[in-house]
């Protein structure tokens, strides 16, 4: 007689940690060798994870929702069939390589491993061809259900009370060949996957699109946000905007883009904090006289944000100009550099497939970004009665570092004001 110990296994390269999400014995439980023991969720995958020994369960390391490390202590079991202590060993992860939990038709496969006690890995258990006489009756009001995650998930999807459902598995365990067998019965059909065998593409994260997913990483990792979002009335400023392009001549033709980065120039007067760029590892905060505004861009190789440098001082129709000139470039892959670097303020916005609001992510090393959302015309009330006007959210996130709750406020709230009341865009003070 000998205590032996299963320890979590390594179930997949890099997981360094998994949380149990199913015990599925107890103390005093006797199991044989193949038999569940619990099933552990890590980032990748769900996986099941079987006893390597026969024998009577006498302790349980882990409890559901506990996070344990690869190489935890996780059952012991006393085995009558082998002398002395012994303990099994992690699993390689070319050993046990764990399926992806959203694929339990596909069966877990395993390499010969020369550790003849390891414990195995599987993800969805294999399927009998017919439920066995052994099947127990079902459960009572309150008794354990033993299934593995993807059972689970395939009765929860069609509505199955799995308390009621006959076990063919070890120890009463319900098997996918147990819910087909429950709906052949009734004259249905569950399909798996209606649609046909799932193809998956894999492609490799390269380029430019690596580097955004690492520049959004930062952004969002070391930079606490805060949002702020305010319906502003934009009706007179689209009024403006179309006067303006019926007047244009050659000039470039005006979107909303133009107008909102020269209320954006106007709103720095008030708020000087917002425009700035703050350097992390210097803990210095830049504040220049200029404001350089970027323009999120989408490309096909994935967004840009190209610059509009000094554009305090360009008109309406240089801005629009600009702008074009700057997206167009970025879209045929001929934005130099310098064009692409040096904002203190960036414009967002996915025009008429924008949604209702957002909360743009900060583009570093800047302190504040402005998202511009879809318009819609709304029902306003005026005081005597409810009329249409065109409204637009603005959502605008900043560096909680560097930016207070009230300056956040007070730059909305002047943003807000200048759009609503267009004129004060070109007033001087």
């Amino acid at each position: 007689m000998g205590i032996k110990t299963i320890r979590l296994p390594d179930v997949g390269e890099g997981v360094t940690e998994a949380e149990v999400t199913e015990i599925l014995v107890k103390p005093g439980d006797l199991v044989r060798e193949d038999d569940p023991i619990a099933a552990v969720m890590t980032d990748k995958a769900t996986v099941e994870i079987t006893s390597a020994y026969s024998g009577k369960v006498i302790w349980i390391g882990g409890e559901v929702g506990k996070t344990l490390a690869i190489g935890s202590d996780l059952i012991r079991i006393e085995d009558e069939s082998a002398g002395g202590d012994d303990t099994v060993p992690s699993l390689t992860p070319a050993e046990a390589q764990p399926a992806p939990a959203s694929t339990p038709s596909m069966a877990a496969q395993t390499e010969s491993c020369p550790l003849k006690a390891s414990p195995s890995l599987k993800v969805v258990e294999t399927r009998p061809n017919a439920i066995t006489a052994t099947a127990t009756p079902p459960r009572a009001e309150g008794a354990a259900v033993l299934a593995s995650p993807a059972v689970r998930a395939r009765a929860k999807e069609a509505g199955i009370d799995l308390r009621q459902v006959v076990g063919s598995g070890p120890a009463g365990r319900i098997t996918h060949a147990d819910l087909d067998h429950l709906f052949h019965n009734a004259g249905q059909a569950l399909p798996r996957n209606p649609s046909g065998p799932e193809t998956v593409e894999t492609v490799k994260v390269v380029g430019l699109r690596r580097m955004i997913a690492k520049r959004m990483s930062e952004a969002n990792a070391t930079i606490p946000h805060i949002t702020v979002v305010e319906e502003v009335d934009v009706t007179e400023i689209e009024a403006l905007r179309v006067k303006l392009n019926e007047a244009r001549g050659d000039k470039p033709k005006l979107t909303i883009l133009p107008l909102i980065a020269a209320a954006l120039v106007k709103a720095k007067e008030s708020c000087p904090k917002i425009f700035a760029r703050y350097d992390d590892d210097a803990e210095e905060v830049h504040y220049s006289n200029a404001v350089h505004i970027g323009i999120a861009t989408m490309t096909e190789a994935g967004l840009m944000v190209p610059v509009v440098r000094n554009a305090q001082a360009l008109s309406p129709y240089q801005l629009a100009g600009e702008i074009t000139r700057l997206s167009e470039a970025c879209r045929e892959g001929k934005a130099k550099r310098e064009e692409l670097s040096g904002s203190t303020i960036t414009i967002t916005s996915l025009g008429p497939l924008g949604a209702i609001a957002t909360t743009p992510i900060i583009n570093k090393p800047e302190v504040a970004i402005l998202g511009v959302n879809r318009m819609a015309v709304r029902p306003s009330w005026n005081g005597s009665a409810f009329v249409p006007r065109t409204m637009m959210n603005i959502s605008a996130s900043f560096d909680h570092r560097i930016i207070d709750g009230w300056d956040a406020a007070v730059f909305v709230q002047r943003m807000k004001t200048l759009l609503e009341t267009p004129a004060l865009i070109f007033m001087k003070d």
